[in-house]
């Protein structure tokens, strides 16, 4: 099974990360401007339309106050299995380090998730560290 961690630091409050990122419903609006360009809840999965045209219905895991833990499960093709979360840590200095880990098969979409991956990793920094409310 092909394993992706990417790790980023946010010049932004845990606090402000964290109510951005469990409102799973609005990431198009609040986290990955830009990145995904629209996103609608259609029960306990959302609907996510990506800046390249791609589609997705993710299943929301779960959302945990208490470790600022998002997980989803992407359904179907082109992913024989995909779980993936995004984990806001308190840092010094009023930051945030964001860590994103997604367990997908097949072995062969590594190479053309990792990318994504690091292009949503990059509108949360973008999006995360605009001046006012996250939203």
């Amino acid at each position: 099974m092909a394993s992706i961690r990417r790790e980023i630091q946010v010049a932004a409050a845990p606090a402000r990360v964290w109510d951005a990122l469990r409102d799973v419903g609005r990431i198009h609006e609040r986290l990955v401007k830009g990145f995904v360009t629209d996103c609608r809840m259609d029960g306990d999965s959302r609907v996510v339309t990506f800046a390249n045209g791609m589609t997705l219905r993710e299943r929301i895991v779960d959302v945990d106050d208490a470790q600022r833990r998002v997980a989803w499960s992407a359904v179907g093709e082109p992913f024989a299995h995909h779980n993936a979360s995004v984990q806001a840590f308190a840092d010094a200095g009023d930051q945030t380090r964001l860590v994103w880990i997604a367990d997908l098969l097949p072995d062969e979409l590594e190479p053309s998730i990792a990318p994504l991956i690091d292009q949503g990793m990059a509108a949360m920094k973008r999006t995360l560290e605009q001046p006012g409310p996250a939203g």
